[in-house]
């Protein structure tokens, strides 16, 4: 495969607030104007079997929207499996979000991705459609553009933080810009009176045999961190 070219592009980096058991100052909530054509465009890119990961790509989506100058979308990417082998997993209908295609992440500003837990790693979906940029990292075009993630698995032992580790590496093969959600979520985080996912990496559930859905801790992290994401994406923009 031939060398990536280098874009000579360099984006600017964003200012980090330094408390950690309080939530970061995030821009004031957008009016209910139309967005001008110089938005923000950020991606919510996700892969979701039982809906767990769905759940939260709403509250993500809500958080960045929430930003103002920021239009938030949500994508989903192709299934893999056939709908027979669907079926017998018990998996429901698809939700009506569109799918993307590896080209249309090159039109974001920003691009947050959840999935599932594979053993560790993202679910195989997600795995094949990171596998089918090759077009985009030879030409690099999403070298400098913020990316984050989110998550759901089984288990608390089922891989939240090796998964967010493992994803790094697509990442930073597009040199793109990795923005972690931090300890920003503020003391909530810290709670130990209740299971709940998510880390520093990124937001999460644990969704048990199925029948746990997102908390309202949860969903409020996941809110969070597309605000918290929203507001850097568009410190960057204005920097670059």
């Amino acid at each position: 495969m031939p060398l990536p070219q280098t874009d000579t592009k360099k984006a600017g980096a964003p200012v980090q607030d330094t408390r950690p058991l309080s939530s970061c100052q995030i821009s004031s909530p957008r009016s209910s104007e139309a967005a001008s054509p110089m938005a923000v465009k950020v991606y919510v890119v996700y892969y979701s079997m039982y809906g767990h990961v769905a759940k939260l790509a709403d509250e993500i989506k809500k958080g960045a929207t929430s930003v103002e100058g920021v239009e938030a979308k949500i994508w989903q990417v192709p299934e893999t499996l056939p709908e027979e082998v669907l079926g017998k997993m018990g998996a429901p209908p698809k939700l009506d979000a569109p799918i993307i295609t590896p080209q249309e992440l090159a039109e974001a500003d920003g691009i947050l991705f959840g999935f599932p837990t594979r053993f560790g790693m993202m679910a195989a979906q997600m795995k094949a459609f990171f596998d089918a940029t090759g077009g985009l990292w030879r030409e690099q075009s999403l070298a400098g553009k913020p990316a984050g993630i989110f998550f759901s698995t089984g288990t608390q032992g089922g891989g939240q933080e090796t998964t967010a580790l493992t994803t790094v590496t697509q990442l930073t093969h597009h040199g793109m810009v990795f923005v972690p959600v931090g300890y920003t979520f503020g003391a909530k985080l810290f709670d130990m009176d209740k299971v709940q996912g998510g880390s520093p990496y990124g937001a999460g559930t644990f969704a048990a045999d199925g029948s746990r859905w997102p908390s309202e801790m949860e969903l409020e992290h996941a809110f969070h961190q597309g605000q918290y994401f929203a507001s850097i994406a568009k410190k960057l923009k204005g920097s670059a």
